[in-house]
């Protein structure tokens, strides 16, 4: 405050105009006077619609409330056998012919296909010719070893003869055994352009076709063997991180005929990824024979998993602290952020469940995070503004 002394030396009164000027107050001074004043805490600007600070934030927020999540896919996949074996010649040649087809039911021992069997039949039947030259003359050779036995035990002959006989009788004998399995091995190999059904089984693919040259050992057919059924779908490694454990049950429908369903169990889930697709085969076992579905048919499998009650947060509530992803708390009582840690459990659809960090009942900012720090104030918006 500024002070003013004044000497007044003449005797009775001053008239007005003589007296000296006092200047007036500066605004600032009096404005801070007000401020300072009793009350000045209830002055402070807010904004009349919100009843909120001016300068508070305005965001968005949900409260953390624990839900149990349900992951619901389908995919596309395959009927195939459990077991199954490819048929193949164990000669080579060019197919001649095919007599079953895909989907086709075989019995044990049932013409399948057959090769080019030319040079095998002339082989057995120079087998053949071979045998019963080996044939004559053994016949031939015994006579005459038994004859001249007889006449050497009545000294008739020559023990020299009688044993040259018997020389013959053996080599005749020892062709005939070589001329047997030189036939046996022909019909062999004709047997070998023939190929038969291993068991009762159902013809699932076939890789060869008239008039193709194929090797020993190469496929020509698959067929399945065994009862039962099950379906491979290949699914995206994407969506076995995002669902986590695999369920265990499978609703299997087809796509032809919609209404006929059959349910699944899982029973393998292939180790590794398809480089070239980034997905995982799944393979589930049928639980009943369904009447019309058949190997090869293209069905759709549709799962529903429950996951463990956790709190789930939006994606977009997410910031990234120092030492990992954090959430923005608001305090009931002064409506201030703090930024918490947390750990994420696992992320879904346009969700992230939390694993630890957040209670339930506390309200966390979903819109509007990248612009607050700590203790900042906001104002949190209702649905609608």
């Amino acid at each position: 405050m500024i002070g003013y002394h004044v000497t007044v030396t003449a005797k009775g009164p001053l008239p007005l105009s003589r007296l000296p000027r006092l200047p007036a107050l500066p605004a600032l001074g009096i404005a801070l006077l007000a401020m300072t004043g009793p009350g000045a805490a209830e002055n402070v600007p807010t904004n009349a619609a919100t009843n909120a600070p001016e300068n508070a934030l305005a965001v968005r927020a949900i409260t953390a409330e624990f839900t149990t999540p349900i992951s619901q896919h389908v995919l596309v996949g395959e009927i195939t056998a459990p077991e199954t074996v490819q048929a193949s010649f164990a000669v080579g040649g060019r197919v001649t012919e095919v007599e079953v087809q895909v989907g086709d039911k075989v019995k044990k021992g049932q013409v399948l296909a057959r090769i080019e069997q030319v040079q095998q039949v002339q082989a057995q039947r120079a087998a053949e010719a071979e045998l019963s030259a080996a044939e004559a003359e053994y016949t031939a050779a015994k006579s005459q070893s038994d004859r001249q036995s007889e006449l050497f035990e009545r000294g008739a002959t020559t023990r020299s003869d009688r044993d040259s006989a018997a020389d013959r009788l053996a080599a005749a004998e020892a062709m005939k055994a070589q001329a047997q399995a030189s036939l046996d091995q022909a019909r062999q190999a004709l047997d070998d352009t023939v190929l038969q059904a291993p068991a009762d089984a159902t013809i699932t693919d076939r890789f060869g076709e008239p008039g193709q040259v194929v090797g020993a050992a190469q496929p020509v057919l698959e067929l399945a063997v065994g009862p039962g059924y099950e379906a491979k779908f290949d699914v995206p490694e994407t969506i076995l991180t995002t669902i986590g454990q695999v369920p265990p049950l499978v609703t299997l429908s087809s796509i032809d005929r919609p209404k006929l369903t059959v349910t699944g169990q899982v029973k393998e889930v292939s180790p590794l990824v398809d480089p070239a697709r980034g997905t995982v085969e799944v393979t589930v076992t049928l639980d009943d024979p369904v009447p019309g579905l058949t190997y090869g048919d293209a069905v759709r499998g549709s799962t529903v998993s429950n996951d463990t009650a956790r709190i789930v947060v939006p994606w977009s509530s997410i910031s990234s602290g120092t030492s990992g992803p954090t959430v923005w708390v608001v305090s009931p009582t002064d409506q201030t952020v703090s930024e918490r840690p947390i750990t994420v459990a696992r992320y879904i659809e346009h969700e992230i469940l939390v694993e630890d960090g957040l209670v339930a009942g506390e309200i966390v900012v979903t819109r509007g995070a990248q612009l607050l720090y700590p203790g900042r104030e906001v104002h949190i918006l209702e649905p609608g503004e």
